[in-house]
């Protein structure tokens, strides 16, 4: 595919992934494919969310599923010069931004979360990934990516600190469910809530005990969107760009 034709996003906002065309007839091509896919993820986040939901069909990859890999591979090919750019900053603040799309997977409808957490106004740590449990509303698909991220700070802050670069401020999560964020600072939010596992409510006593902060941030400003579904070329160039992938010159 050297001379295939770039396309501007690795996934298809049109083309749903289901298990429903024959299976594919050179499996061990497949999973060796989307294995080497995962190594490149260390340096484009922007194809985490592609990549893993490739490899959710490593066990009986179809036609189908060998059709959307190819396509990630046309958009490698146009952007084969871009990368992480990490850069000096003035901020030693730590910001996380969690999403997740609410029972999005059509094959077994659980919710896919993504986050990611920047020192200053680089990105450290990202991720895109399936819940392992079916959420029964948003709230409880957003509350669960919340603690995922959660965790992630709290491993990140514990990391700066033996370092001796521990944050001089609590680390701000951000959140577009408005469900989500109340029931971080509210305990008694309403009975509907009560079917949220009970192991995700460390989120409420990190943020009540000053530890974290989470906000409400708007939808068209949510970053970790591109962790969690396919989106339109333009607006995954934008939250492209501000997660710093950006093209680079080679090197002399």
């Amino acid at each position: 595919m050297a001379d295939c034709k770039p396309l501007a996003t690795p996934a298809s906002v049109s083309q749903p992934v289901s298990q429903s065309s024959s299976l594919f007839d050179n499996p061990t091509q497949y999973r060796r494919l989307a294995g080497a896919l995962q190594y490149l993820t260390i340096t484009r986040p922007d194809l985490s969310y592609s990549v893993n939901r490739l490899c959710q069909f490593m066990h009986s990859p179809t036609d189908e599923h060998w059709g959307l890999l190819k396509r990630v591979l046309r958009y490698i090919r146009g952007t084969l010069d871009y990368g992480l750019r990490i850069t000096a900053s003035v901020s030693s603040g730590i910001q996380a931004y969690s999403d997740s799309d609410w029972a999005g997977c059509p094959v077994d409808r659980k919710s896919t979360s993504g986050y990611a957490v920047f020192l200053g106004t680089n990105l450290v740590s990202w991720v895109s990934r399936k819940q392992r449990t079916v959420a029964r509303s948003s709230t409880e698909a957003e509350y669960k990516g919340l603690a995922d991220v959660c965790a992630e700070v709290t491993w990140v802050v514990s990391l700066l600190r033996e370092l001796r670069l521990g944050p001089t401020a609590p680390p701000t999560l951000w959140c577009d469910n408005l469900g989500a964020t109340y029931l971080c600072a509210n305990p008694v939010f309403h009975a509907r809530t009560k079917h949220v596992e009970v192991d995700y409510h460390f989120v409420r006593d990190k943020v009540s005990s000053g530890d974290l902060q989470v906000h409400f941030v708007s939808t068209k400003d949510q970053l970790a969107d591109i962790f969690t579904k396919p989106l339109p070329a333009a607006r995954f160039g934008v939250l492209r760009s501000k997660l710093n992938v950006s093209s680079h010159p080679p090197c002399a």
